[in-house]
């Protein structure tokens, strides 16, 4: 049914597309809570912590569960928590609001995406239409995240840095939340072959842990920590270092950061082209050589840069444009590794593999942006970004790894895979 599957990925872009604005500001609400709420960086960088925390608390807890309960039940209950979440903001703004917002947002994003993925199972015509709409809704992700750099931008006071205006943007977000929750609950899918084929809802928690120490998986999960340490360690702290290091005001400091996340929906976006003429494994192998360099050749040109009151667009540092191109070779890595994984898997256990993703997705996040903030802290931006050097090796270590691993076993705890 063309219609319905559809309206399924519809349903899936518009929620992972609100959910994109919501966890990717943490790097600009770091900025404006740095500015308008009183806090230091080290204080602020807490704020990764309960955005990725509850993202692997409630996946590890509930993933097993969501087929369950109902893949389009869990996104919209997913969606209306966080519209509630954003009215809180402008009502009590505080340091304490924005913690609990972000703790909120972690937890509805872990329902999301562990159904986003598991629906996404059940309309995939095969393996490689599984690769094009994983792809697909990553890139259109990234669009959403780059959209919400210039809304955020836009209610963002240049005049008064410490003004509380930017938080009028929650109310248009809590109006989009409320929309999503009402197009997912209405969108129509047979969930049936996302269910557990087993009677004891105790058995879909321990598929978790079987699933977990497949080694094949184990390098996989190793893959995509360390690629969200590289991916958060950046896009978390792009504005601070705009506004820092490059000296750019704070609303252009935002927007600056947009071509971050610009980067990575073009090179998802364009990756399912280059991928089907080139192996995966060589196109890893060079973005991750491509992103090492760009770091190696943008952030020396950091260095002794005065600030500019009259900044404009045509006067800004050069490295506000190359840096953010670490996007466009980072893109490709998460989608393709996922893809390959899930694609390798029966429907009722993508909820699983998924959630094993979302677990180590947030412990990756948290990591890549604490140490950055504790580092840019104490040493400063250029030592901080140099430092997303060591998890690139280690990337590169894992992901082959990973490649040597794989079609050596076959994936699945299901009891019907023979």
């Amino acid at each position: 049914m063309p219609a319905s599957r559809t309206r399924v990925i519809v349903a899936i872009i518009l929620a992972y597309m609100l959910f994109a604005v919501l966890l990717n500001s943490v790097g600009t609400v770091i900025l404006q809570s740095i500015a308008s709420l009183g806090q230091t960086k080290s204080s602020a960088a807490i704020l990764e912590a309960f955005k990725d925390l509850p993202i692997a608390l409630v996946s590890f807890l509930v993933a097993s569960f969501l087929p369950r309960f109902g893949l389009r039940n869990s996104m919209a209950l997913a969606s209306a928590m966080v519209c509630m979440a954003c009215i809180a903001m402008p009502l009590l703004p505080s340091f304490a609001t924005t913690k609990l917002l972000f703790a909120v947002t972690g937890a509805s994003f872990a329902l999301i995406k562990v159904s986003a993925y598991a629906m996404v199972g059940l309309v995939a015509r095969d393996k490689a239409d599984h690769a094009s709409l994983i792809s697909t809704i990553e890139g259109l992700f990234m669009v959403g995240v780059l959209s919400g750099y210039w809304l955020f931008g836009a209610f963002i006071d240049s005049t008064s840095p410490a003004s509380l205006r930017w938080l009028n943007v929650y109310w248009l977000l809590a109006l989009a939340a409320a929309a999503v929750a009402i197009v997912v609950r209405t969108t129509p899918l047979d969930e049936s072959a996302a269910r557990p084929m087993n009677d004891a809802p105790s058995q879909d928690f321990t598929a978790i842990f079987t699933l977990a120490l497949q080694p094949l998986v184990l390098a996989f999960l190793l893959s995509a920590f360390l690629y969200v340490v590289v991916e958060q360690a950046i896009g978390t702290w792009l504005p601070t270092f705009n506004n820092e290091v490059l000296h750019m005001p704070q609303a252009m400091s935002v927007m600056a950061a947009s071509l971050f996340a610009a980067a990575i929906a073009a090179g998802r976006l364009g990756a399912g082209f280059v991928l089907r003429r080139v192996s995966w494994y060589k196109v890893i192998l060079f973005c991750i050589a491509m992103m090492a360099l760009l770091v190696l050749l943008t952030l020396p040109l950091t260095r002794d840069l005065v600030p500019d009151p009259q900044m404009t667009w045509p006067n800004a540092p050069i490295a506000a444009f190359i840096l953010p191109l670490v996007g466009l070779f980072l893109a490709p890595i998460y989608p393709v590794i996922n893809s390959r994984v899930l694609s390798a898997l029966p429907p009722p256990d993508h909820a699983v593999m998924t959630g094993l993703i979302v677990v180590f997705s947030a412990l990756g996040g948290t990591t890549g942006s604490y140490i950055t903030g504790q580092v840019f802290a104490a040493l400063g931006g250029q030592v901080a970004f140099y430092l997303s050097l060591v998890p690139m090796a280690l990337l590169l270590l894992a992901v082959s790894l990973f490649k040597r691993l794989g079609g050596r076993q076959e994936l699945g705890v299901s009891p019907h895979e023979g």
